[in-house]
């Protein structure tokens, strides 16, 4: 499930919530009560790394060795 930041646009309070994404939005704030709760813009929560994501796994010859070509020389 994903996870969403919120924002109230009346007192300024900032939430976490883990949703489904069938969920409506939240909208009523929990410090004031106010319902002007609005999605906030976040960075992604995940970091693609390991066997699969790497710049060399679908390079050939020359290529396949981006990251260290100015190390050799």
């Amino acid at each position: 499930m994903p996870l969403y930041n919120y924002q109230c646009e009346s007192c300024g309070h900032q939430l976490e919530a883990i949703q489904k994404l069938s969920e409506a939005p939240l909208t009523d704030c929990p410090a004031c009560a106010a319902p002007r709760l609005t999605k906030a813009v976040s960075r992604a929560g995940f970091r693609l790394s390991g066997t699969g994501w790497y710049e060399t796994d679908f390079k050939t010859g020359a290529k396949k060795n981006l990251a260290g070509a100015d190390k050799a020389d």
